[in-house]
């Protein structure tokens, strides 16, 4: 897979995640036990989406050389952990927020999924830079390869 199918694929599950989004608001009005199995479901369906998109970028990785891995390697160590700290501080947030009045929780929760989204965001503003990069890149050594650089 190109780097742009895996942007477009990205762009897709965000517009995907909005729909759903939509659709949960409306269903949490209707039915509030369907709604948190839904929620859970597409939780577990994220993990499967995730596998898959690592092994979409071990092939990337695959082909690189050892310098590129070792460098890529440790950046994504970095991330991980980056992305774990916000998950474990917006773990011990979400149990100060359950404490809160209902009305506060909501807006608790409902203002946690903003700055996820608004995050969200900002990555992949990030990633659209990378893939106009990788392109650039790619163009310019096939370039070399073929003597026109």
């Amino acid at each position: 897979m190109k780097l742009s199918d895996m942007f477009s694929s990205l762009a897709r599950n965000a517009e995907d995640f909005e729909k759903r989004l939509s659709k949960w608001q409306e269903d949490m009005r209707d039915r509030g036990e369907d709604l948190a199995e839904n929620m859970r479901n597409w939780r577990e369906s994220a993990a499967e989406r995730q596998e898959e998109l690592n092994k979409q970028i071990q092939g990337y990785f695959d082909e690189a050389s050892e310098e590129v891995k070792a460098q890529w390697s440790q950046a994504k160590t970095d991330w991980d952990k980056s992305v774990e700290d916000t998950r474990a501080k917006a773990e011990e947030m979400r149990k100060k927020a359950e404490t809160m009045q209902a009305e506060e929780t909501a807006d608790w929760y409902e203002a946690y999924a903003a700055n996820m989204v608004s995050y969200a965001q900002q990555v992949q503003e990030e990633a659209s830079k990378a893939v106009a990069e990788a392109s650039e890149a790619r163009a310019k050594a096939e370039a070399a390869k073929t003597g026109q650089a």
